[in-house]
């Protein structure tokens, strides 16, 4: 038995979910597909690779052979394989969020109004700090970290996210840390836990990162792997850093300056700390300084645009990075205030980017160059790879990787007639157009249907959860 969903053990080739009807395996699906030695085709799609030694293909094939990708090019024979029929889609990487606080799914959109602390106005009172992180986080049972994370790993599965970057503040007890884990495992996508603070008497932040590595994450054959919290408001951070170091694993923190963080960033930056085992996250209100020494480091920059225009950490630096020749990723943030899907992240970035230099021209400054639509799709996919430290498995569509493919579905009506792939993924479309999802060649999405969970059984889970946080914060429910 599951012992944080009172179900029975969950199977990997299945990956139930939940007690009750489980989705079977449609009838018009191949058989076998993701199986260790089976030869998959996907055939005859628009092939976006995102390796430009690879290229792209107006019409092209993509092999698979089990979890890995084969070749990649225009046609190709294969009679014994599976054959996938592309045509009408879109074939690229699945995209990859670099920072989602998945625990916060049951709380979805309770925060929607809400900015990043109370700034001592009436509409401020109701704010993420004081309410998710103060209120909400610390009443978190494993019972409710695992069907949170669960059910919004599959919703990005739904998205076509095949990686993620879980950010979790509910580790109070290893049972937390291990409920998480346990849903990133059962929902059978690409993830790297973060491990990051917890709250309580049974919080074992940061020391027990050596058991969870250990337990969990001893071999780099699999779909988890692990990354360190290392926030610098925490006054243990340095032990949390080294330990990260000690277990040769990212270090990943927040950096917003309306928290008050820029003078210890400055001294780690002028201490020489940064390195590229780290990612810093929204990295708002840091000083010249500052960027210039994470520039040299080569840490990686994860950006969340939309959540930090809501939410008030402060300008997106996305020009800031660039101009310093960085290239980050996107994430997503938290959904109890913008939705986890990466074509708004995509949208969002561009349209920032390109309103703060075409503003510039107007005003006939020197501007910079605007971002075109296959960069940002480049920050959804190799550059979230990157950062991960996964690009030597994931990101784009080249041979001897694994097989994280989404088949975007370019004959819907608010997409067709395709006209410019990158342009038609980031200005056109959304979820609705994720059609079919692979990780690791397995399949998790069909033709539009997730795969392998009871859905609804999983959503009634989450709710008496979602019920549950609100009765323990005190918070009555109400709907508008």
């Amino acid at each position: 038995m599951c012992k944080f969903c009172g179900n029975r053990t969950h199977a990997p080739a299945e990956l139930a979910g939940g007690s009750g009807k489980i989705t079977a395996v449609p009838a018009n699906m191949p058989a076998g597909i993701g199986d260790a030695d089976r030869l998959t085709l996907i055939r005859g799609g628009a092939v976006l690779s995102m390796d430009s030694m690879v290229g792209n293909f107006a019409k092209g094939d993509v092999l698979i052979r089990g979890a890995k990708i084969v070749e990649v090019a225009a046609s190709i024979d294969a009679s014994e394989a599976a054959v996938i029929d592309a045509s009408g889609t879109v074939v690229m990487p699945g995209f990859i969020d670099t920072h989602h606080h998945q625990f916060e799914t049951a709380l979805r959109s309770l925060l929607a109004d809400a900015i990043l602390i109370n700034d001592g106005r009436p509409e401020s009172a109701v704010n993420y700090y004081e309410w998710m992180l103060q209120k909400f986080s610390v009443l978190y049972r494993p019972q409710d970290v695992y069907i949170s994370e669960l059910f919004g790993g599959l919703s990005q599965i739904d998205a076509g996210v095949t990686t993620v970057m879980d950010v979790s503040q509910i580790h109070h007890s290893p049972e937390h840390s291990d409920a998480a884990i346990a849903a990133l495992r059962n929902a059978g996508r690409r993830a790297a836990f973060g491990y990051f603070e917890g709250w309580g008497d049974a919080a074992k932040y940061p020391g027990d990162a050596r058991r969870i590595k250990t337990e969990h994450f001893a071999s780099d054959d699999q779909l988890l792997t692990m990354v360190m919290g290392g926030e610098i408001y925490l006054p243990f951070h340095e032990e949390a850093w080294a330990l990260g170091r000690e277990l040769a694993i990212p270090i990943a923190l927040h950096v917003v300056g309306t928290f008050g963080m820029q003078p210890v960033f400055d001294q780690l930056a002028e201490a020489g700390t940064f390195g590229p085992d780290n990612i810093f996250i929204h990295m708002t209100g840091m000083s010249d300084m500052a960027w210039k020494r994470v520039a040299e480091a080569g840490a990686h920059v994860s950006l969340s645009v939309p959540v930090e225009m809501q939410m008030r950490h402060g300008n997106p630096p996305l020009q800031q990075a660039l101009d310093l020749g960085l290239q980050p990723s996107l994430s997503t943030d938290v959904e109890c205030t913008m939705t986890a899907d990466m074509f708004t992240q995509m949208r969002s970035a561009i349209t920032l980017q390109r309103m703060l230099a075409n503003d510039k021209a107007l005003r006939g400054e020197d501007y910079p160059k605007l971002l075109s639509a296959i960069d940002v799709i480049r920050f959804a996919t190799i550059e979230g790879a990157r950062g991960l430290k996964l690009d030597h498995k994931t990101g784009t569509l080249t041979p001897g990787k694994e097989a994280d493919v989404i088949l975007l579905d370019a004959n819907a009506i608010n997409v067709a007639p395709l006209n410019h792939v990158p342009g038609s993924v980031v200005t056109l479309m959304e979820r609705s157009n994720v059609s079919t999802v692979l990780c690791a060649g397995k399949v998790r999405k069909w033709r539009g249907v997730l795969l392998g969970h009871d859905v609804a059984k999983l959503r009634s889970d989450l709710e008496l959860s979602r019920d549950y946080l609100l009765n323990a914060a005190g918070i009555r429910p109400d709907l508008f």
